[in-house]
């Protein structure tokens, strides 16, 4: 479940977060915030003393303490979950310009080589940049965060049918830092399939040698 995203571009003041860092920016190569992995670090907006700002976090709110990252939560009345749903100051927004899930069947690139899963790039038709819901909370390997998920709608659904990231509009943005565990509850649901837009299969590592087949 939407285990890769990106975020092209620099950060910039929008969604009424001011063009500073609660902490220091990374200087190693190994930061790169356009592309989205599982415990890579990337930029999340969140509140802090009144003060709305930018941050950097590992894209794994448990801090390695899973078998596997935690990169995404759905049911938010588990304890753990609501602990940080209740919390103001433990939500965050996400910045994605898109997000991808592959495609459910492997698909035959007449290379000679093993079939394999495409990727498919989701993205919203009115918004360059646009906002997931997010928690986060320190970790011994630094902050973490997570997404939080809710239904697919009619166009990831065939590709990705139990989940999608929930996407907020600039008006939720607010509710969701600032409102009651109802009210952001409430914001936990499918983003409109007519305002998306989605491209793919593609195949980053290899080039399809003949048209696709399943």
């Amino acid at each position: 479940m939407c285990n890769r995203a990106r975020m092209k571009g620099e950060i910039e003041t929008i969604w009424g977060s001011v063009a500073e860092l609660f902490s220091e920016r990374p200087r190693d190569n190994r930061f790169d915030p356009h592309e989205l992995r599982p415990r890579g670090r990337a930029y999340v907006i969140r509140e802090q003393d009144g003060v709305r700002a930018w941050d950097i976090m590992n894209w794994d709110v448990l801090g390695g303490k899973a078998p596997y990252p935690m990169t995404n939560v759905r049911n938010l009345s588990l304890p753990r979950w609501r602990r940080l749903a209740d919390r103001r100051e433990n939500r965050c927004v996400v910045p994605l310009t898109e997000f991808c899930e592959f495609t459910p069947q492997k698909h035959n690139l007449g290379d000679g080589k093993p079939p394999l899963k495409g990727e498919m790039w989701f993205s919203v038709t009115d918004q360059p940049v646009f906002a997931v819901a997010g928690f986060w909370q320190g970790t011994g390997e630094g902050n973490g965060f997570t997404m939080v998920t809710c239904d697919a709608n009619s166009l990831v659904e065939p590709i990705h049918p139990k989940a999608m990231v929930t996407i907020l509009d600039h008006d939720d943005i607010d509710i969701w830092l600032r409102g009651s565990y109802a009210e952001i509850r409430l914001l936990q649901r499918p983003f409109v399939a007519e305002k998306m837009t989605v491209r793919g299969p593609v195949f980053p590592t290899r080039e399809p040698a003949t048209s696709l087949s399943s």
